[in-house]
């Protein structure tokens, strides 16, 4: 038998902090919480709910805050580390968490993570993150730091949400990330995922200028599309829309066909740029209108691809649907926006 331990590191979480070790608590064999400095009543909560609290001075380092509460978690015994934050929760997956107990921690695992965000209406990004790890895993980087190792990776069916991109929490993290990732771009000014992540942090705050740059530059240096790439994508031709850079964002996403060719976020982003480029000129909409309708066609071809870095739940499948319905009755084609609004149960 194999122990499993849920780490977090926590500070200023009581909101939240017993829905995620209420969720997870049948499932592991113990739950260590490292607080990193809270005013509020995180460490009591969460020892109520049953963890093992621990403290930690903040240094302006999350890989230095992780591994210490990794270092307390393998200290008490744990052979394998599900690594989790304080606004996220398990909704689906605990026997595959209760399983490891009977599988060697001989390889990394990724969860899918259900991100929920607001741009005007509740969505639900997907992502794969490596978050169950052997105890002797550690972390670098001082802000999205990631797992250093060489193991093999398998996926597990465990899916966890987050919700610490609502409006209400984002505000409360204001400034926090992107001054961290400034720092450490100082170290590292030629690491193309520190420049999307920084570029990531700012179009979330609506700083698309920021945002363009800073992306600019992980295109620039990334080598060969790395697995975020889709993501940097989709945000940049939303940002060059908000900035109304139209060509731009057309240019760039024509050197994206063919790597993002089964991507429907995006050809959702594309149809969503083409669309305002046809609002604020209308005298190219008569050319721009079929491109627009046949990006999400294009969409719905494809279909959902919740597997792929940053996808949007719904621009595979109702979203578009949508827009395309909108695009429909717009060029004098009812029956056929109807018939789609019945297909994915859409209102008029």
């Amino acid at each position: 038998m194999y122990r499993v331990c849920l780490v977090v590191i926590a500070r200023d979480e009581a909101a939240t902090i017993a829905r995620l070790l209420d969720s997870v608590r049948p499932w592991v064999d113990e739950m260590l919480v490292l607080d990193t400095g809270s005013s509020d009543a995180t460490p009591a909560l969460a020892q109520a709910a049953g963890a093992r609290v621990q403290h930690f001075a903040w240094c302006d380092d999350f890989s230095a805050a992780r591994n210490a509460a990794l270092d307390a978690a393998q200290a008490g015994g744990a052979d394998w580390h599900l690594v989790l934050d304080a606004d996220e929760w398990l909704i689906a997956g605990g026997p595959a968490l209760q399983a490891l107990r009977h599988q060697a921690p001989d390889h990394v695992a990724s969860i899918e993570l259900v991100d929920h965000f607001h741009d005007g209406a509740q969505r639900e990004a997907h992502a794969r993150l490596s978050r169950v790890l052997p105890a002797d895993v550690r972390y670098a980087g001082r802000i999205h730091e990631q797992p250093q190792h060489q193991l093999p990776l398998r996926a597990l069916a465990v899916q966890i949400g987050h919700d610490g991109y609502l409006p209400d929490r984002l505000q409360a993290k204001r400034g926090r990330n992107e001054a961290l990732l400034r720092q450490e771009l100082q170290q590292r000014p030629d690491d193309a995922y520190l420049w999307y992540q920084l570029g990531k942090d700012q179009s979330v705050y609506e700083d698309y200028a920021a945002a363009e740059t800073s992306f600019a530059q992980a295109a620039a240096l990334a080598p060969t599309p790395p697995g975020w790439w889709m993501d940097l994508v989709a945000r940049r031709l939303f940002g060059l829309k908000q900035l109304k850079r139209h060509d731009a964002g057309m240019d760039f996403a024509q050197s994206q066909l063919d790597v993002c060719a089964e991507s429907p976020d995006f050809f959702f982003a594309l149809g969503d740029l083409l669309l305002d480029c046809a609002a604020d000129l209308p005298e190219q909409a008569p050319a721009l209108l079929p491109m627009i309708e046949d990006a999400w066609r294009r969409c719905l071809e494809i279909g959902e691809r919740p597997e792929l870095s940053g996808a949007v739940a719904g621009r595979g499948s109702h979203l578009a649907a949508h827009n395309l319905a909108l695009v429909l009755d717009g060029t004098g084609r009812p029956d056929e926006a109807q018939a789609l609004r019945q297909r994915f149960a859409l209102a008029a």
